[in-house]
């Protein structure tokens, strides 16, 4: 990563989005020491506990120079959605008015500057038969149970966008698009801070993935993956599966403690994943991320 040219506006706080591995990490902890500020995560995965090598959380070194919020603080079996993660930040805000929040959850960007709708929380029973119709059914009936407005919004071929659509529709009587329509104002508003968007190019991005899985390797990732071996659900590789179940790397290194690859091959189907996840990423940040400072690496 190479340094800031210039830093930011000091009193504002700092949003730094970007791909995994393209070094969004170190650019926070160059800013957050230069100006005194704290770093907030804003990576879905990086919130829970057992994830420390395989999410990339700030190393232990990192986080002595300079306070870390929000890393490796939830249990796999805690539920955590977006909404959590925003009300967390709001208390942040209040005490640290300036920080560096970096990550690469989309959603919670989105969540942070557009504002995020107050959706009641899904019944038991919507969800059990949600479950019930996908495994029975296909995604194909699901989509006929869901309204035609949220349907023109949502990513129909998503299994999880289509799930929660039906979920919401049959838990309040009212589509997520109505619901999306009433969303109030945002907690943090483009206007309000300084947004920049790590644009990597792709044969750099993908030689850092390789490079960093390897790393992590070496760090202890199957360590992590044997640990979490024994909790590992079958619905794991579902819609339905927990979220700590999909951290990149996370099911082929399970497959391989399993018996079911070599070690060789589940190494190389993880970096596979993640540089089809950091492509996921870019895609994402190019169409939702217009207005905030595109930054091209390397």
């Amino acid at each position: 990563m190479t340094p800031m040219t210039s830093m930011p506006v000091p009193h504002l706080p700092v949003l730094i989005a970007g791909p995994t591995a393209s070094g969004k990490s170190a650019l926070a902890l160059e800013i957050a020491q230069a100006q005194g500020r704290v770093i907030v995560n804003a990576d879905a995965l990086q919130v829970h506990d057992m994830w420390r090598v395989l999410s990339a959380r700030p190393s232990p070194a990192d986080v002595a120079l300079v306070p870390h919020h929000l890393y490796g603080h939830i249990h796999r079996d805690a539920e955590y959605s977006v909404g959590h993660w925003l009300r967390e930040v709001a208390a942040l805000l209040r005490a640290h008015p300036n920080p560096v929040i970096v990550g690469g959850t989309g959603l919670y960007f989105a969540a942070l500057t557009e504002g995020l709708a107050e959706i009641p929380a899904t019944k038991p029973q919507v969800r059990a038969q949600a479950d019930a119709i996908l495994r029975d059914q296909g995604l194909a009936a699901l989509l006929e149970a869901v309204d035609a407005e949220t349907l023109a919004r949502i990513d129909q071929r998503n299994p999880a966008r289509v799930q929660r659509a039906y979920e919401v529709l049959h838990s309040t009587g009212r589509g997520l698009a109505a619901w999306q329509d009433q969303t109030g104002a945002p907690l943090l508003p483009l206007s309000a801070c300084t947004a920049i968007a790590l644009m990597p190019d792709r044969d750099w991005l993908n030689t850092r993935i390789d490079q960093r899985f390897a790393q992590m390797i070496d760090e202890g990732a199957l360590d992590e993956a044997r640990a979490a071996l024994s909790h590992w659900p079958e619905s794991a590789g579902t819609p339905t599966a927990p979220l700590w179940t999909r951290a990149i790397g996370a099911p082929e290194l399970i497959a391989h403690l399993q018996g079911k690859t070599t070690h060789d091959q589940a190494v190389e189907d993880a970096s596979l994943a993640t540089r089809q996840f950091a492509k996921r990423q870019r895609s994402w940040f190019r169409n939702r991320m217009k207005d905030w400072q595109h930054r091209p690496l390397p």
